[in-house]
């Protein structure tokens, strides 16, 4: 027997409330690139930023804990877990990956490739960012080795699942550090794509010398 809601507006409000709430979160993170590029990094505060987009300085740190933070987080993480547990069962690991990656950046509009494009060059070139980065890749590995997990089965992940993760995560270090080798634009992303796919094979083929 089912039983209807009796509050409708408390699901509508909510759905309204997270949409607001990821719009505000874009549009600070969309400044702070601006800000970045225009006037430099480290010249640049959080201030500046809440001041462009629109919000108070706390409002930017309830979204993004620190400044480099503003740099690093996207939707990425979120997008490659999600895509890989949809994966069908009868690829392997690493395929399930190479497929998720390439379904994510598929659905990457011009905009949003350029968010990537800028995010990933302040990462490789800005001291600051690329330290902060590391523990970005851990979190990464953590939520690789989950969806690796889930889609074996497990209710957490094993030590397969984690080494796999790390193998994956290293090669997309191994790709991605010699920022000053890709080419700029839409196009350098998609080049950059190409190549964590390269080594992504490499692994998938038991690197092979």
């Amino acid at each position: 027997m089912t039983h209807a809601n009796p509050r409708p507006d408390i699901v509508h409000h909510g759905s309204l409330r997270e949409r607001k709430k990821a719009r505000t979160r874009a549009s600070i993170r969309e400044h702070a690139l601006r800000l970045f590029f225009a006037q430099g990094y480290a010249e640049t505060t959080v201030e500046q930023i809440a001041a462009a987009a629109e919000v108070s300085p706390s409002t930017f740190f309830r979204y993004f804990p620190t400044k480099e933070d503003v740099v690093l987080h996207d939707d990425m993480d979120v997008l490659l877990q999600n895509a890989i547990e949809a994966q069908p069962p009868e690829l392997s690991p690493v395929a399930a990956i190479r497929a998720a990656a390439r379904s994510a950046v598929e659905s990457f509009g011009p905009e949003q490739l350029e968010l990537f494009r800028a995010s990933t060059e302040l990462t490789m070139t800005v001291p600051e960012v690329r330290a902060r980065a590391m523990d970005e890749f851990a979190r990464t590995i953590d939520q690789i080795a989950a969806a690796v997990a889930a889609r074996a089965g497990q209710s957490a992940p094993d030590l397969d699942a984690r080494v796999l993760a790390g193998a994956v995560v290293g090669v997309i270090m191994s790709v991605t550090m010699p920022w000053a080798e890709v080419a700029a634009g839409e196009a350098g992303v998609r080049s950059l794509f190409d190549r964590i796919d390269e080594g992504l094979a490499l692994l998938e083929a038991g690197l092979p010398l």
